[in-house]
């Protein structure tokens, strides 16, 4: 049974910075797609980044870019999301989930990095970012 469990979650000051922890039961990272995804009330679920474990390929949404960075520890089934210049719209509940990537599709860690394409999910941190 895969289990992805978060952790990392809390209260922060707007332009403060705090980061993720996902782990992963159930699953070894081996040519997986797994990332940060978040959800606004009312929008649906999007990526905020994701990551291969095959070849390090990085996705990132525009909104992020230059203030969140991915990483992965194989070894210990874990990715991460260091959040920095964190702003009040980034106040939402983060998800991590996972998908293998399916031999000769074509798939990208972009094309992927999205509601549709991940498979397993956790149940969310809340990151709260205010004054």
């Amino acid at each position: 049974q895969v289990q992805l469990v978060e952790s990392g979650g809390g209260l922060v000051q707007p332009g403060g910075s705090l980061t993720l922890s996902c782990a992963a039961a159930g699953i070894t990272f081996n040519n997986y797609a797994i990332g940060w995804f978040r959800q606004v009330p009312g929008k649906e679920r999007e990526g905020v980044s994701c990551i291969s474990t095959s070849d390090g390929a990085i996705y990132y949404d525009d909104s992020v870019k230059g203030r969140f960075t991915i990483s992965t520890n194989i070894a210990k089934n874990r990715v991460y999301l260091q959040m920095s210049g964190l702003k009040p719209e980034d106040t939402v509940v983060y998800y991590c989930a996972a998908s293998r990537f399916v031999d000769y599709s074509g798939d990208t860690v972009a094309s992927v990095c999205n509601y549709y394409g991940m498979s397993y999910w956790g149940k969310g941190t809340l990151v709260t970012v205010s004054s």
